[in-house]
């Protein structure tokens, strides 16, 4: 019998790049179930509908979709007293406290870390967080307050993955361990480029929040006068809407047939923001599309500068005034969407699952490939 994998996870609130890796770490095993403190059934689909998913007793304050700030501080809590007692191995989902669980004694406890919390370890990316300056400054003293314990807890775990190497540096600077890199998964069989002809418009695509900098492409493109279509939601909206000049449209949120599209059409993606990994510029890619995005984070690790997009230098700079000089000076016809879609090919699902079920052979004793396709099923709590 295969061993029994529970995959931890921060919480089903939204969807996400992180969501999508619990999706595949869940086919790691033939018989797996997950923990998350707090679960929206409605945003479980696909594998994870009929998959085992257990909720903590926070789930009775859970109330209204999405809105989880208030049970922050209890979040710890959760994840500490979670019960294990069933796992032959444990993987921990980790951006915020999944790293506080505590696993039965001799049960191997791998961590596959998007982030260490950066709301905790780096003040700047309080910017525009939980409602103002009021809001960054409890999540400011709160996340100080949970340092020592983050990286106590990180000392806990057995073995460490990182989603880019650029987490991986923060692991060793702000919890001085070591990981590995595992990218995550791209669903790039069902992102790939169509016979359409490219329109004279850039695309931003993604949750609208203000981390990931959108205005950056608002008012670079309404400066330009360049049309840019706008593809998401979130509660930046408002700040967006009131910026935008008129060759600035908002879609809204669109599924991911809708998106493929705009995908496929755009001249380039423009990806402003510092993020993690990041997969939209990876799904872009697998579509054709070439990407402007700055020169920091994961996007270095999948944008090949002058080859399949433009890396924008933001280093001390003022980022609108780069990214409106980059598009500026875009030519779509010194990209070849056959080379862009190659360069996203590497960083598909069946490579994740293959490097994950690799990393677990050798660090964990007796592990399996399964060998058919497993069965799923859901259970509430």
């Amino acid at each position: 019998m295969s061993p029994r994998l529970v995959v931890v996870h921060e919480r089903f609130t939204e969807r996400g790049g992180s969501e999508q890796v619990v999706q595949q770490l869940i086919g790691l095993s033939q018989n797996s179930r997950i923990f998350a403190p707090l679960v929206d059934r409605a945003l479980l689909d696909g594998d994870l509908s009929a998959t085992e998913v257990r909720s903590s007793r926070l789930q009775a304050l859970y109330r209204r979709p999405g809105a989880y700030a208030h049970l922050l501080p209890l979040l710890p809590l959760a994840m500490r007293t979670a019960d294990l007692s069933d796992a032959d191995v444990v993987v921990a989902s980790h951006h915020a406290f999944a790293n506080r669980v505590r696993v039965p004694d001799g049960v191997p406890l791998i961590g596959y870390v998007h982030s260490p919390a950066r709301w905790m370890w780096d003040r700047a990316k309080l910017r525009g967080e939980l409602g103002g300056r009021t809001g960054a400054a409890a999540l400011r003293t709160f996340g100080a307050a949970s340092r020592p314990g983050d990286r106590a807890a990180a000392g806990r775990i057995d073995h460490l993955v990182a989603n880019s190497r650029t987490v991986a540096n923060r692991i060793l600077r702000w919890w001085r361990r070591h990981a590995e890199v595992i990218h995550p998964p791209v669903d790039v069989e069902f992102h790939h480029p169509a016979p359409v002809e490219r329109e004279d418009f850039f695309l931003v695509a993604g949750r609208l929040v203000p981390y990931k900098r959108v205005d950056v492409a608002v008012a670079a493109a309404t400066q330009l006068g360049r049309r840019l279509v706008v593809a998401g939601d979130g509660r930046a909206m408002p700040e967006l809407r009131a910026m935008a000049g008129p060759t600035v449209e908002f879609v809204g949120a669109v599924d991911d047939v809708e998106l493929r599209e705009l995908y496929r059409r755009c001249a380039a993606l423009l990806f402003p923001g510092e993020e993690d990994f990041g997969i939209v510029p990876v799904e872009a890619q697998a579509c054709g599309a070439p990407v402007i995005a700055s020169a920091v984070g994961g996007a270095v690790e999948t944008v090949a500068d002058g080859v399949t997009g433009v890396l924008v230098d933001v280093d001390g700079r003022d980022r609108v005034e780069v990214f409106a000089e980059a598009m500026a000076a875009f030519d779509p016809t010194r990209f070849d969407g056959t080379t862009i879609r190659a360069n996203a090919e590497p960083f598909s699902r069946e490579r994740f699952r293959s490097e994950m079920h690799d990393y677990l052979e050798r660090r964990v004793d007796g592990w399996e490939r399964p060998a058919v396709p497993r069965t799923l099923r859901l259970v509430g709590r």
